[in-house]
């Protein structure tokens, strides 16, 4: 198959037993890109490939729960062993290198640059590894955040992240094979349209006349049964729930 999604973490906002946060890793020929890193994905990363093998890192945002484990992964490839035979891309909001610089001591973001390449995402930034095109679009979350579109030998895969409702999810899921999407909460509060409902995952996915459906990032109000039978009925399409290990060929 010319592109893989390997689900490596679904929980939010913190991780649980056998559960990690929001990770995934992407592969098509000649690149193996790892998508989020929330608590606990670098783990199951392993399960699936060796770190040193990684293309580049993509991460939609910096919460916590979607780029906490980029500091397990730097003491990996840093002091554990796991050294890569070149600095790792990691395409990620502009404040990225700053913050686990800052978190190790460092004054200097280029204390970083032996393992992590660092690049800022921005609206419609694209990458090429191999076969695999990486283009970001800005989404409508309470911080800087981007959705992603990853295609491969004319398949698609869109990645929503973290966002509330907006036009750019939608063109971002266009005519995609694979909808991966969240449905974070149950209902939204009022005045704020940071993360999806079922609902809007469904209708997002059905405006976009995605393939298919993939509910990820299910919050505590919520059980991801429950989500995917409502974001199932309000696509109208073939839906699914996201789950740690499971590997979909596009």
């Amino acid at each position: 198959m010319s592109l893989t999604l390997t689900v490596l973490g679904t929980a939010s906002p913190h991780p649980a037993p056998g559960r990690p946060c929001s990770g995934y890793l992407l592969s098509a020929p000649g690149a193996e890109v790892w998508v989020d890193a929330g608590p606990g994905s670098f783990a199951e990363l392993q399960r699936h490939t060796d770190p040193e093998r990684l293309s580049a890192i993509w991460i939609s945002h910096l919460h916590a729960d979607h780029n906490a484990d980029l500091l397990a992964a730097y003491y990996a490839l840093a002091y554990g062993g796991l050294t890569p035979p070149a600095p790792i891309p990691v395409y990620a909001p502009a404040d990225c290198a700053h913050r686990l610089a800052a978190f190790l001591g460092r004054p200097d973001p280029a204390s970083l640059s032996g393992v992590f390449d660092f690049h800022p995402l921005y609206d419609g930034h694209t990458a090429h590894h191999g076969d695999l095109l990486l283009t970001a679009r800005a989404v409508v979350h309470d911080i800087p955040a981007y959705g992603l579109r990853a295609e491969a030998d004319g398949r698609a895969l869109a990645y929503s992240g973290d966002t509330g409702p907006c036009a750019a999810l939608t063109e971002l899921a266009r005519h995609a094979d694979l909808f991966l999407c969240e449905a974070d909460i149950d209902t939204h509060r009022e005045g704020e349209q940071v993360h999806l409902t079922p609902e809007d995952a469904g209708a997002a996915a059905r405006e976009a006349g995605a393939r298919r459906l993939l509910v990820t990032h299910v919050g505590p109000t919520l059980t991801p049964g429950a989500a995917t039978a409502r974001a199932a009925a309000a696509f109208g399409g073939t839906t699914g729930t996201a789950h740690e290990g499971a590997v979909h060929h596009l």
